[in-house]
């Protein structure tokens, strides 16, 4: 049996190992995605006043890839001076940032619908939250079961 020699660690290299150990296990907090982040947005631009409005929210029940997930809505509004959507936010509860989109339209548009590809990093809840002129909003969401992470899952 070989004998080894014990290598000495300098305090240097001790203060960075506990320097270390002591950041990831802080910052780790800030990069754990926390479900009720995305209805508290929600809350926050809302302050919870909601209609009942026909709103389409098109994303997949499975999603294979959470790299690549396609979104798709569109808003049965008229698009007139009087009554039309003004801004669109699109909301993840899984993810560490809870905000995916915001898109913004006005009545020269004639139609409100857009489609884009979103990361989800794991099984949540996506939700689409339209806000009109008058400062009504209307709700929905949809779950998205992920089987392969995409933002750090």
């Amino acid at each position: 049996m070989k004998h080894q020699k014990m290598k000495i660690i300098s305090r240097r290299n001790i203060l960075y190992l506990i320097g270390g150990v002591a950041s990831s296990a802080l910052f780790t907090k800030f990069a754990i995605a926390k479900p009720n982040l995305a209805l508290k947005r929600i809350k926050e631009i809302s302050k919870s006043k909601f209609e009942e409005v026909d709103l389409f929210l098109d994303v997949p029940e499975i999603a294979e890839n959470g790299n690549q997930v396609k979104v798709s809505f569109d808003i049965d509004s008229p698009m007139t001076k009087d009554e039309f959507v003004k801004t669109v936010y699109l909301l993840a509860d899984g993810n560490p940032a809870p905000n995916v989109a915001k898109f913004s339209f006005t009545t020269d548009m004639g139609a409100c619908s857009a489609t884009t590809r979103m990361r989800l990093s794991k099984t949540q809840n996506v939700y689409l939250l339209a806000e009109y002129n008058n400062g009504k909003f209307a709700m929905t969401k949809s779950k998205v079961k992920v089987t392969i992470g995409g933002c750090g899952g």
